[in-house]
């Protein structure tokens, strides 16, 4: 269809394949889009729908086997397309189970439409659930260091907007409930498969893990009943694509948690909002993300500005703290009672320099998941040899730049008074810059732009600072 490349078992019906012509499996790879449904020695992640019960075609010895007009179809430039498969039971009822696709859309409508000719009434229940083993997540394996992205299964009910349990903890932590408006996904990074039942209905949902260690989600909808030569419909919606939260959020309510930022999302979610509204502007993720980092740096300036004044006056008290520390070397007692007398006359905070720290840390951890979830940066390019914001700089060059500007922010600092503290700032920098050579380049150019911000900042303070000290 332009958005999906998917493949239909026409026994029973199930989608067993699920390609992204949008998204590359890797960047390199101009023609091979991302696989997220399959079916082979690597990986089993299908969707599965059927109807069971009184008169359901799926039962225990098998599925049907449905017959369908043509091997393949495509949505040719038209705005839809209707995929019918079609089966006759042994009541003589007339099956059709219809897959309807719209242009630029990663919805798609699943329906079975059941024309009784019998002379009793037909009875069944849809349900349709998602199998997946517990391989590993084929989009996560440029993620780096750190934190992983979640890989499990997800759901809602109208008392809790979002639940999610990894694979592993489905055998301890089933899922079981009858549920109104809502819906069953799998989730993985940046991609999602979803089932969205009719919102009117309250469905029986749960999740299981079978002896052969498959891993299911599904719900079973109350029993249809169709009358002797009549025509009922039945049916679901089928999202397979990427975790953006607009098309998400539209689709069904709290489906765009699924694009997960974690217990910091208070302050992740207004940050992509402040990014993704200054990329419509700029037109590039990597622009917007240093456009975000000076958005930021303006927003805590009066609070950084207050802890750069600390510093810089912790600098110019120095001498007279080296000075006690010698005057009252054998008397610990002493010298901690002269040095609070030197603050409390010079009016400097010893830890004022940690604020701008403590500061950044929660705005660097929710970026990291803004990042880290955001489909939107998969791919994406800034400039030159940065082609991928969300996977490491390939040259290395951002977490060495990042590494200079710490150790020229440090220098800035006023030296620990302990001669061992001293030493460990010093390492500081190289143990960042190691670390950080795995990190996402985009979150490692925000780490660059908001030093390099910092520098100038308490570079000008420490200037005032010092100047008016010289004037007295």
């Amino acid at each position: 269809t332009g958005t999906l490349i998917m493949s239909i078992d026409p026994n029973g019906g199930d989608i067993v394949s699920v390609l992204l012509p949008k998204y590359l499996a890797k960047l390199d790879e101009q023609k091979n889009p991302f696989v997220l449904l399959e079916q082979n020695s690597r990986r089993t992640y299908i969707a599965q729908s059927g109807l069971i019960g009184p008169n359901g075609t799926d039962t225990a010895s098998g599925k049907p086997l449905f017959n369908s007009s043509a091997r393949s179809y495509n949505l040719d430039g038209r705005d839809s397309l209707n995929v019918d498969l079609t089966f006759t039971d042994s009541s003589g009822a007339n099956i059709i189970k219809r897959f309807i696709f719209t242009a630029n859309s990663y919805l798609v409508n699943q329906e079975y439409i059941i024309e009784n000719n019998g002379s009793e009434n037909w009875t069944a229940n849809f349900y349709a659930q998602l199998k997946r083993d517990s391989t590993e997540d084929p989009a996560a394996d440029t993620t780096g260091m750190g934190m992983q992205p979640f890989l499990g299964v997800a759901t809602r009910t109208e008392e809790k907007p979002y639940i999610k349990t990894t694979f592993s903890d489905l055998v301890d932590e089933p899922f079981k409930a009858d549920v109104t408006n809502g819906w069953l996904s799998v989730v993985q990074h940046y991609f999602i498969s979803a089932w969205i039942p009719p919102t009117d209905s309250t469905n029986a949902f749960s999740t299981k893990v079978n002896n052969d260690g498959y891993n299911f989600i599904r719900y079973i909808s109350p029993a249809v009943n169709v009358a002797p030569g009549s025509i009922e419909t039945i049916g679901s919606r089928f999202y397979a694509g990427p975790k953006d939260q607009e098309s998400l959020e539209a689709i069904a309510p709290g489906l765009e948690l699924t694009v997960d930022y974690g217990w910091l999302w208070w302050i992740a979610q207004p940050l992509f909002a402040i990014m993704t509204f200054i990329h419509g502007y700029v037109g590039n993720w990597g622009w917007s993300i240093i456009f975000l980092t000076m958005f930021v740096k303006m927003l805590f300036y009066p609070l950084s500005a207050a802890s750069y004044r600390s510093m810089a006056k912790m600098r110019l008290v120095t001498p007279k703290m080296t000075e006690i520390r010698e005057r009252h070397a054998d008397d610990k007692q002493a010298q901690s009672a002269a040095m609070m007398e030197l603050y409390k006359t010079e009016k400097v905070n010893p830890l004022g320099g940690c604020l701008p720290i403590l500061i950044q840390m929660p705005v660097f951890i929710s970026l990291y998941w803004v990042l880290m979830e955001s489909v939107e940066l998969r791919h994406a390019p800034w400039l030159g040899w940065i082609q991928d914001l969300a996977t490491m700089d390939p040259y290395y060059i951002l977490p060495l730049i990042m590494g200079v500007s710490m150790f020229i922010q440090q220098k800035l600092n006023p030296p620990p008074p302990d001669p061992m503290q001293a030493k460990v700032m010093q390492i500081m920098p190289i143990f960042f810059t190691f670390f950080f050579l795995w990190f996402p380049a985009g979150l490692v150019l925000y780490w660059c732009v908001n030093n390099i911000l910092s520098i100038l900042q308490q570079w000008m303070i420490t200037r005032q600072i010092e100047a008016a000290a010289a004037a007295k």
